[in-house]
C-alpha cells in the first residue's frame, strides 16, 4: 500500500473518531439534543441549566477518558507485541496492571487485617488512583531490575507473568479475610468505568499520558528495528537494553495510570494492534502509533456506548464490554493461517 493512501484512512478514522465522540455525549439516561450539547461544549447556555451540568461535569469528561484509556491501552499492546514478537502479548503481561490491582485491594480489602489506618484512608477520592500507582511502581520497578539481569526478552514475558500471578495469589488470600461488603467494593472497581472522574483526576491522567505518547513517539526507530530481531537491531546501532527499558517504562507508565483511574479494562489493548495492522497493511510504527490511538479510542468509545443501555439508567461493566469485543477477535486470530505480523 502506497504512503499517499494513508491520508485518506486517517481522515476517515478521524471524522469517525469525532462524531462517535459526539454520540458518545449524547447517551445517557436523560435525552439531551445535540444542538444543545453543541451549544453547551461551544460556551453557550442550553435551555435547561440541568444539562449543562449532565455535559460538562459527567459525560465530557468520561468521554475524555474513554479516548485516553482507549487509545493508552492500544499504544500499550502494541508496545508488547513488538518488543516480545508475541501477537497475544497486551499491555498486562508484564503484571503492571496486577500490581496496580493489589495496591487497591490492600487499601479496600487490607482495612480487616491492617486495621483502622486503611480504612480511613480508603475515603479520599484520590486514595485508590494512590494505591494503583504505587503498586503499579512497586512492581515496575522489579521489572525494570528483571530486564537488567537477563538477556532474553522472552525471560521478561515470562517473568512479568509471574509477578501477575504472585499478585494474584496475595489478593487471593487477603480477600478470604475481608467482609462481603470489602469483597464487593473491590470486585466493582475490578470492573472498570470510565466515568466519576474529576477535572483534576483528568488533568493529572492527561499530564502522564502525553508524556507515556511523547516517550513512544521517540522510540519509532527502534520498534521497527526489533520487527527484524535483536541482532538486526544492533546492526543499526540500536541500544538494546536502553530501547527495551525505555519501552517497559512507557508500557508500564500508560498501563498503570489507565489502571490506577480507570481499573483494569481487557482485550482492547490485545486486539486494537491487529486491527491497526489489517486496515493499513504496514508494519512500520509510524504509521501504526497513531492509527492504533485513533482506532482504540473509536473501540472503547463504542464500547462504553453499548454499556450504557440507551434508555435506560443502568451501565454496564465496561470490562464485561470490552472482552465480548476482544475475545472473538483473539479467537480468530488464533485460528487464521496468514501470518498476523506483516
Amino acid at each position: 500500500m502506497k504512503q499517499t493512501n494513508y491520508s485518506k484512512q486517517f481522515i476517515f478514522l478521524s471524522a469517525s473518531l469525532i462524531v462517535l465522540f459526539f454520540i458518545n455525549i449524547s447517551l445517557g439516561s436523560v435525552s439531551i439534543p445535540f444542538k444543545e450539547i453543541f451549544t453547551t461544549l461551544i460556551g453557550g447556555i442550553p435551555a435547561k441549566e440541568s444539562w449543562e451540568t449532565i455535559i460538562l461535569n459527567f459525560r465530557l469528561p468520561k468521554a475524555i477518558t474513554a479516548v485516553l484509556v482507549g487509545s493508552g491501552l492500544s499504544i500499550c499492546g502494541l508496545l508488547m507485541q513488538t518488543l516480545f514478537r508475541n501477537p497475544l502479548a497486551g499491555p498486562f503481561v508484564l503484571g503492571i496492571s496486577s500490581g496496580a490491582s493489589l495496591g487497591v485491594a490492600l487499601l479496600i480489602l487490607g482495612s480487616s487485617i491492617f486495621g483502622g489506618f486503611l480504612l480511613n484512608a480508603s475515603i479520599s477520592n484520590w486514595s485508590l488512583p494512590i494505591a494503583a500507582s504505587l503498586g503499579a511502581f512497586l512492581v515496575l520497578s522489579a521489572v525494570i531490575i528483571a530486564a537488567n539481569k537477563v538477556r532474553n526478552t522472552m525471560s521478561i514475558l515470562i517473568i512479568g507473568l509471574m509477578f501477575g500471578s504472585l499478585t494474584s495469589a496475595v489478593i487471593s488470600v487477603l480477600a478470604y479475610f475481608s467482609e462481603a461488603a470489602q469483597i464487593q467494593q473491590y470486585l466493582f472497581w475490578s470492573f472498570g468505568s470510565l466515568g466519576n472522574l474529576s477535572w483534576n483526576e483528568i488533568s493529572v491522567f492527561a499530564i502522564i499520558y502525553f508524556i507515556g505518547i511523547a516517550g513512544t513517539v521517540s522510540v519509532i526507530k527502534p520498534l521497527n528495528s526489533f520487527l527484524l530481531g535483536e541482532n538486526y537491531a544492533k546492526s543499526l546501532g540500536i541500544n538494546i537494553k536502553k530501547s527495551r527499558n525505555i519501552i517497559l517504562a512507557i508500557t508500564s507508565l500508560l498501563t498503570g495510570v489507565i489502571t490506577a483511574f480507570s481499573g483494569p479494562i481487557a482485550f482492547v489493548g490485545l486486539a486494537v494492534p491487529h486491527i491497526a495492522r489489517m486496515l493499513f497493511s504496514t508494519s512500520n510504527h509510524k504509521i501504526l502509533i497513531p492509527s492504533t490511538a485513533i482506532i482504540g479510542a473509536i473501540v472503547l468509545l463504542i464500547c462504553d456506548a453499548i454499556a450504557q443501555l440507551p434508555t435506560s439508567e443502568f451501565t454496564l461493566p465496561i470490562n464485561a464490554i470490552t472482552s465480548l469485543f476482544g475475545a472473538p477477535v483473539v479467537i480468530w486470530l488464533l485460528m487464521r493461517k496468514k501470518r498476523i505480523f506483516v
